[in-house]
């Protein structure tokens, strides 16, 4: 199974922001990042797990980890629910970022995805070094 590690980062919020992942099947590994100039954090968030995604693509069976609980449980409790709703959340107003979360919709139909949170900023190597690429990311376009 591909193993999967994604962060965003953004400086201000909104402001400048980065995306990164890594990808490692055991035996090799894939880094990849990237920024946007002006952004949110749950936009770079939600942006590395669809690049993640789509990078792998021949893969139907993946784990991603992540330490945003906003992508984990939209994925894992509130999509159903938005959809269903035409796209309103709990307080019946627009879901944000509703274009990033059909993408990400899209790309998670034909793959059986685990979803495992990691606590950010806790030591964990994987994590942290996916937050430097998205932090990097974000820093070069200030």
């Amino acid at each position: 199974m591909l193993k999967i590690w994604t962060d965003g980062s953004c400086l201000g919020n909104p402001g400048p922001g980065g995306w990164a992942f890594i990808a490692t099947n055991g035996q090799e590994t894939a880094e990849r990042s990237g920024g946007e100039p002006d952004t949110t954090n749950n936009r770079m968030e939600l942006t590395a797990v669809i690049r993640a995604l789509n990078a792998a693509r021949h893969h139907t069976e993946v784990e991603i980890h992540t330490d945003s609980q906003y992508v984990k449980n939209g994925m894992q409790v509130w999509l159903a629910r938005w959809k269903n709703n035409n796209w309103k959340g709990a307080s019946n107003k627009p879901v944000k970022n509703k274009e990033l979360w059909q993408q990400l919709d899209t790309i998670s139909q034909d793959k059986k995805i685990h979803w495992v949170w990691v606590k950010g900023h806790a030591g964990n190597a994987m994590n942290e070094r996916v937050d430097e690429l998205a932090r990097t990311a974000a820093e070069k376009l200030k």
